[in-house]
């Protein structure tokens, strides 16, 4: 059974979902560890009540290299074999990711490459965009440019604000990101270039 490691700094609602379909067993793998670089993020407590290992590495007052070493550390002490960030407000720097080539996933809450950063429901709902969505996706040295594993859909309603359509996304993000993670544990992806091809299942024939 191959390890996560889930880095979090917020109330770690996709962590929550990786957690509950992992418990099911509809995620076959084992959460090794769960990281926050602050002490007050909800998803620490969430990891705690149900008895996972917990740390806080605080980043603040750290340069960032400084910070990553501390949190690499712990990670291959623990064999972590995937990392997915799950509201993690840091950037990494390239040579943590240089640490774990192809072995980060992200989620964001937009279909990217459109409206990268930060409030990305927003900046979608703003510009008035018919459908929205979110993504799972490698991650490189460049911001949100890693390449993408899952993408879901979500339309915007004409009674959508930017908070209802949040909302929706959030749900789709739940789906996702398991989906991603049983993609990469299991192997059934082939990287060419930017894309990432989904394996078939080889049927036998007798």
């Amino acid at each position: 059974m191959k390890n996560l490691g889930i880095l979090l700094s917020g109330r770690g609602s996709n962590f929550e979902a990786i957690a509950d379909n992992v418990a099911s067993g509809t995620l076959d793998a084992h959460i090794a560890v769960v990281i926050s670089n602050r002490a007050d993020a909800a998803g620490i407590e969430s990891a705690r009540r149900r008895g996972l290992n917990a740390l806080v590495i605080p980043s603040k007052g750290k340069v960032r290299e400084e910070h990553d070493r501390e949190v690499v550390a712990a990670l291959r002490e623990r064999q972590v074999d995937l990392i997915c960030l799950a509201g993690y407000m840091r950037l990494l720097s390239p040579w943590f990711v240089q640490q774990f080539p192809n072995r980060i996933l992200n989620i964001h809450p937009a279909l990217l490459p459109a409206f990268p950063g930060l409030e990305a429901q927003k900046q979608a709902f703003d510009y008035g965009v018919k459908v929205s969505g979110c993504t799972v996706h490698f991650v490189d040295e460049n911001l949100d440019q890693g390449a993408i594993l899952v993408q879901k859909v979500v339309p915007v309603l004409d009674t959508d604000d930017d908070h209802t359509l949040a909302a929706r996304i959030l749900e789709q993000e739940h789906i996702a990101y398991s989906e991603a993670i049983r993609m990469v544990l299991e192997e059934k992806y082939a990287i060419s270039g930017r894309k990432v091809v989904k394996k078939q299942e080889s049927s036998c024939s007798t």
